[in-house]
């Protein structure tokens, strides 16, 4: 036997009579909560808060002016106590209970015989979470754990399930292929998820259609495998979108580059495959890109949902174009989570504010990953004053760097900030000028993977240091450390 105190238990209270006793911000909440389901709702109190009041004004609840009375949980279904004074509360809940009425004390589990959970909704669904009203907090960190598990497209998918309902009983009869045709409608890979995450109502009901049409006669096709294409910021775990979050609950299987964290990939499904397909500093970048395009053809035709999980942002030096060209010109469905590129989280996690009024209006971002690479960059460009340069996978060509930006006129003296292991607990920032960027990164062993900043924001006075990591930072010829 479970000693759980409370059953959880979902109520229709369309049109159905509540009292709430208070009038304050809290008795507001509970309003709010029971007029989002359609409740009728009377509120007793001598005078009601600004929210209430333009509630009761609009007709949307009735007021009663007064002190509260034994009768007025007469034909409730439900009644709320909210007061904030624990005797009156008590004699709200010894009324209702003497008259067999369900009622919530806010705050005070003891004396209620219904408490209000945590509520995650995505239009009819509504996932409920309860401590018996031990731990309200610790109900609603759970419950933000959940939300950010939960897409807000399963309202439409709800939605449209619910339209869908009665057809699909009449054309299914039988129990087990009903079951069977909505697990295949629900999960992850289902062209009715996918359009529905697209944001495309159409599509979805065009495709929820088809697979009825399938299941009734009896050839429901394979399920198609798909790619989704993810950023997985500069290294930070925290810094993932939900949908990123989401992609990686959902996968099959994960192809994910040198530069993903282990972090990040610990936030993955348990029983999702990863495989590395980082490439090595001197192979063969292009076979191994394509031998990463053909992998995600091959997974995807196996009815597989791939992440392709790239560093920072997959469209910012990451090829990631090159990969979506290559699952286009096989017909295999993808999508697309942006990431926080590499030169926005590591400039905040160092206080380098890229851009500043009357400092640097222009920011450009630039690799370097090889001399070919700083051959193509419109060096005057990068040059001028009052502009601001990242450059990627600069650190193995600082010399260079250095060279070309002071031969395009920027002087010796700019500010440069070199962002070693940017967001994670490693990170170090050296500061130095475009002078003598390439003595520093000899001298201070600066690895890869670092961005190189270069320009006026870069002064360590222009700066924001907030970010305790747990290396120390190095300074050259400024005073002020990261």
């Amino acid at each position: 036997m479970s000693d759980a105190s409370f059953l959880p238990l979902f109520v229709d209270l369309r049109g159905r009579s509540c009292l709430v006793v208070g009038g304050g911000t809290v008795a507001a909440r509970k309003v709010d909560a029971l007029l989002t389901v359609g409740a009728a709702v009377d509120v007793v109190a001598p005078a009601l808060g600004t929210a209430l009041a333009r509630l009761a004004q609009a007709g949307h609840i009735v007021h009663h002016a007064r002190e509260f009375a034994v009768t007025d949980v007469d034909g409730r279904v439900l009644v709320i106590a909210a007061t904030g004074t624990r005797a009156v509360n008590a004699g709200v809940a010894a009324a209702a209970q003497a008259a067999g009425r369900l009622v919530n004390v806010v705050d005070d589990p003891a004396l209620s015989g219904a408490i209000f959970p945590s509520i995650v909704r995505r239009g009819e669904l509504t996932v409920a979470v309860s401590t018996g009203g031990a731990a309200p907090v610790l109900a609603r960190l759970v419950r933000a754990r959940i939300e950010a598990l939960l897409a807000p497209s399963l309202g439409e998918l709800t939605a449209l399930a619910a339209r869908w309902r009665a057809d699909v009983q009449r054309r299914l009869a039988a129990l087990g292929p009903r079951r069977r045709f909505w697990e295949r409608v629900f999960e992850p890979r289902s062209p009715v998820v996918h359009a529905c995450e697209a944001g495309d109502p159409a599509g979805a009901e065009r495709a929820m259609a088809a697979a009825l049409a399938e299941a009734a006669a009896g050839r429901a096709s394979p399920t198609t495998g798909s790619v989704v294409l993810v950023g997985a910021g500069p290294g930070d775990p925290s810094l993932l979108t939900l949908r990123a979050l989401r992609a990686l609950q959902e996968a099959d299987v994960i192809l994910y580059d040198r530069l993903v964290s282990s972090e990040v990939l610990e936030l993955a499904r348990r029983d999702a495959r990863r495989e590395d397909v980082g490439k090595l500093t001197g192979a063969d970048h292009a076979a191994a890109q394509d031998t990463i395009n053909a992998r995600l053809v091959a997974l995807a035709r196996r009815g597989l949902r791939v992440v392709r999980l790239k560093g920072g942002d997959p469209f910012i030096f990451g090829r990631g174009a090159e990969e979506l060209a290559a699952l286009r010109a096989q017909a295999i469905p993808f999508e697309i989570v942006p990431g926080i590129t590499a030169a926005l989280g590591c400039a905040a996690y160092a206080g380098i504010p890229l851009t500043k009024r009357a400092t640097a209006q222009q920011v450009t971002l630039a690799t370097a990953h090889c001399a070919k690479s700083l051959d193509r960059l419109d060096w005057p460009l990068l040059a001028q004053a009052h502009h601001t340069v990242v450059f990627y996978m600069g650190v193995g060509h600082a010399a260079l760097i250095e060279a070309h930006l002071r031969d395009g006129g920027r002087a010796p003296t700019t500010p440069v900030a070199i962002v070693e292991r940017g967001t994670t607990a490693q990170q170090r920032v050296v500061r130095t000028t475009l002078a003598t960027l390439a003595q520093s990164v000899e001298r201070e062993h600066v690895q890869a993977p670092a961005l190189i900043i270069v320009g006026e924001v870069a002064a360590g006075e222009d700066c924001f240091p907030w970010f305790a990591s747990a290396a120390r930072d190095a300074t050259d010829d400024f005073s002020i450390a990261a």
